[in-house]
């Protein structure tokens, strides 16, 4: 199925009328689920972010990609919910002994394990990840029987880009670059990532380079130049022995980096990792939109 083809189906299931206790078909086929789903398990961090947006706590969910074991924004929301390791490292057993009712994942992450998941519960797996979280919404929330609850929350979320779309007026001329410090690499992030979709959405300019339909470029130093813009922002990905801070620091140090015409202008924004990339759900992207209304000082009516 193309992209573009699944974009308009993933519509067409908020558009539904919400029926239960039926067949959804999914990235592995179809999968008759529960009519209400009382102890939902959830294997990507999208995926919690959409439940929550639901209205279901999940009684286990993958660990955050940074937290102890929940990102900031959501724990909260996640004191009784049990970890059960990272996206790609899932512990089946945890699982199992949490006796769900309907498992929650993804293709790119859980494939291989699919399987087994299927043999503890009815299994849902979304198609892709990258900028492809208001897809696996729309599947997440047909199979939790909640689609009138999805569209509902995706009214509110396209009215906030619509206001604040409005309220940025001509800054959306500007060519926005985003930028990612790791360790090992520096990436130059594309239209088919969390941010970009959402800056899509909002209807900025992007560089050249980075106006494509596209994940990201991985490069180092020596191509600073390719990521200026007119604004930057950007964020790093920390691993928790201070590598990546480390490289951040070096980067912006670098006598490249001082010759950009963001940098010059001072247009340059460190923002959040989790919420502008890794956490990759609604609820993320909502925060993502009043960062970006914050930094342009703008309020959506």
């Amino acid at each position: 199925m193309s992209r573009r083809l699944f974009l308009t189906a993933a519509a067409a299931l908020l558009l539904a009328p919400a029926v239960h206790a039926g067949t959804v078909t999914h990235a592995m086929g179809d999968t008759d689920v529960p009519d209400a789903p009382e102890r939902v398990v959830v294997l990507t961090n999208e995926g919690t972010e959409a439940v929550l947006a639901l209205g279901v706590t999940p009684v286990g969910a993958a660990t955050s990609w940074n937290g102890d074991p929940w990102y900031a924004h959501i724990a909260p929301r996640m004191d009784d919910v049990a970890p059960l390791g990272k996206e790609s490292a899932i512990n089946l057993e945890l699982v199992a002994a949490l006796e769900p009712d309907l498992i929650l994942g993804n293709k790119q992450r859980h494939e291989e394990i699919y399987r087994q998941l299927s043999a503890i519960a009815p299994t849902v797996l979304s198609e892709r990840l990258r900028g492809d979280w208001m897809v696996n919404f729309a599947l997440y929330a047909e199979a939790l029987g909640r689609v009138e609850e999805g569209q509902a929350v995706m009214d509110r979320f396209e009215a906030d880009v619509a206001a604040t779309s409005a309220a940025l007026g001509d800054s959306l001329q500007e060519e926005v670059s985003v930028i990612r410090f790791l360790p090992s690499q520096i990436r130059i992030y594309q239209k088919d990532s969390f941010s970009g979709v959402l800056l899509d959405r909002l209807g900025f300019a992007r560089p050249e380079n980075q106006d494509v339909d596209d994940f990201a470029l991985r490069v180092g130093k020596e191509s600073i130049p390719d990521m200026d813009g007119d604004r930057i922002f950007h964020f790093t990905w920390e691993t928790g022995d201070g590598k990546g801070s480390a490289a951040a620091r070096e980067a912006l140090a670098d006598p490249l980096w001082q010759t950009l015409s963001a940098v010059r202008a001072g247009r340059v924004h460190e923002v959040d990792d989790a919420i502008w990339n890794t956490a990759g759900g609604v609820i993320a992207a909502d925060l993502m939109l009043k960062d970006v209304a914050r930094i342009y000082g703008v309020t959506p009516e």
